[in-house]
C-alpha cells in the first residue's frame, strides 16, 4: 500500500446460510470485507492529518488484511448463532461488523508482543518494528532505526486497540446490545493485558512452574481468543447465563489447548507452515507449559544436566539449528510432548462435554465442536 485510503472496497455482508452454516471460507471472507471496508475510511481519516501518518496506517491496515485465521470472529460469531442470532435478522450485518473489531484487538496484541519479544518475523513477513526500522535506515534519518521502529509499533499497536473500540460502537448494533455486550468486551481487553504483563513477569523472573505457564495460557490467550469472543456473541444474542457460564467454560478450555498446540508448533512446527522461525519461542524465552513440564520432569528423574540445558536454551538469542534439536530431543525424552499433548486431549474433551451439556442451537452446535478439534489439531 503506498497511499492513504487505497485499501480494496469488497462489499461486505453476513454470510450466506444453506440451514448447515456457512463455510469457514464464506464467515472468512464476511470478516475480510467487513475489516477491509472499515479499515478503507479510517486510512483515508488519517491521511487527512498527514499524508505520512495515513501512509503509516496502510501499514496497519496491511498487517490486519495479509492474512490469519480469524478465528475469534468465527467463535463469536458461532457463540450469537448458537444463543440464537438469524442470518436472516435485521442486526445479522451490525453483528458480523462488531466481531470483526475483534481481529483489530488481535492486530494490537501481535504488533506489542512482537515488538516486546523482539520478534524479526510474523506470517513470514517483518514485523512492524523490523520494517519500520527498515524504513528508517533505508532512509538515513537521524536517530536510532531500532528505536524509530519501536516507537512506530507501539503507536500503530495503540491505534488498532483504539480502532477497535470505535468500529465495535460504529457497527449500527442497538443501544441494548452495546449494553449487553459491554461486560465482556471490557474483561477481554483487560485480561489479554493481563496476561501479556504475567508473560513479561515470569520471563524476567525466571519462573518456570507449570502454575505460571497455564495462568498466562488463560489470560494471554484463552479469554480473547476463544472464551470471550464466545461471550460477545452471546451477549449480543441476549443468551442466558447459563449458556454463557458454559461458553465460558468451553471457550476456557479450548483456548488452553489452542495456546498449547501453538506452544508445540513454536519448537516443532515447520517455519513453511507456520510462519515463524524454528525456535523462536525458545530464542524469545518464552515460559511454555512444554518447557515447564521438561523442568518439573528433568527434576523429579534426577537429570540436572537436561533441566539445566533446557533452561540455558530458553531465551538464548543466539540458539541455533542444533541446539534447536537438542532441545526438541530433551523435551520428547522426558516426556513433555507426550504430556501436553494429552492435556490437549483433556481439555479438548472437557470442552466438548460442556458444550454438548448446554442449550446450543444448530448448526452453531456442529460448528462449534469441529472448531474445537480444528484449533486444536492444526499445523499452523
Amino acid at each position: 500500500m503506498s497511499r492513504a485510503g487505497t485499501v480494496p472496497h469488497p462489499s461486505p455482508g453476513p454470510p450466506p446460510d444453506d440451514g448447515t452454516g456457512p463455510a469457514d471460507s464464506e464467515l472468512t471472507a464476511a470478516v475480510e470485507a467487513a475489516l477491509t471496508t472499515y479499515l478503507r475510511s479510517r486510512t483515508a481519516d488519517a491521511g487527512t492529518i498527514d499524508p505520512v501518518f495515513g501512509e503509516a496506517t496502510e501499514a496497519l491496515a496491511d498487517f490486519v488484511l495479509r492474512g490469519g485465521k480469524r478465528i475469534r470472529p468465527t467463535f463469536a460469531w458461532w457463540g450469537w448463532r448458537g444463543a440464537g442470532g438469524e442470518v436472516e435478522a435485521p442486526e445479522a450485518l451490525a453483528v458480523l461488523r462488531a466481531i470483526s473489531a475483534l481481529e483489530l484487538i488481535q492486530a494490537s496484541a501481535l504488533i506489542h508482543d512482537d515488538l516486546m519479544d523482539a520478534s524479526a518475523t510474523r506470517r513470514g513477513r517483518p514485523t512492524v518494528h523490523v520494517e519500520f526500522a527498515r524504513k528508517h535506515a533505508a532512509a538515513r534519518w537521524r536517530g536510532q532505526p531500532a528505536r524509530f521502529g519501536a516507537a512506530a509499533a507501539i503507536l500503530l499497536g495503540d491505534l488498532a486497540l483504539a480502532w477497535a473500540d470505535d468500529m465495535l460502537h460504529a457497527a449500527g448494533l442497538p443501544p441494548a446490545a452495546l449494553r449487553r455486550a459491554a461486560p465482556a468486551w471490557r474483561a477481554m481487553r483487560t485480561e489479554v493485558l493481563g496476561g501479556q504483563y504475567l508473560d513479561v513477569l515470569h520471563q524476567s523472573t525466571g519462573d518456570t512452574s507449570v502454575r505460571a505457564a497455564l495462568q498466562i495460557d488463560r489470560y494471554k490467550t484463552a479469554a480473547y481468543t476463544v472464551e470471550r469472543p464466545l461471550h460477545l456473541g452471546a451477549a449480543l444474542a441476549d443468551a442466558p447465563a447459563d449458556l454463557v457460564s458454559a461458553y465460558r467454560r468451553f471457550g476456557a478450555d479450548i483456548g488452553v489447548a489452542f495456546q498449547l498446540r501453538d506452544d508445540l508448533l513454536g519448537v516443532f512446527g515447520d517455519p513453511e507452515v507456520t510462519g515463524k522461525p524454528a525456535g523462536d519461542d525458545l530464542r524469545e524465552g518464552k515460559r511454555t507449559l512444554l518447557v515447564a513440564v521438561a523442568v518439573e520432569r528433568a527434576e523429579q528423574q534426577g537429570r540436572p544436566e537436561a533441566r539445566q540445558a533446557i533452561l540455558d536454551a530458553v531465551g538464548d538469542p543466539g540458539l541455533d539449528e542444533a541446539g534447536v534439536d537438542r532441545v526438541r530431543g530433551l523435551l520428547t525424552d522426558l516426556g513433555a510432548v507426550q504430556a501436553v499433548e494429552q492435556r490437549i486431549a483433556a481439555l479438548t474433551g472437557s470442552a466438548l462435554d460442556a458444550l454438548s451439556a448446554a442449550d446450543v442451537a444448530e448448526p452453531a452446535a456442529s460448528q462449534l465442536a469441529e472448531l474445537a478439534v480444528s484449533a486444536t489439531r492444526r499445523r499452523s
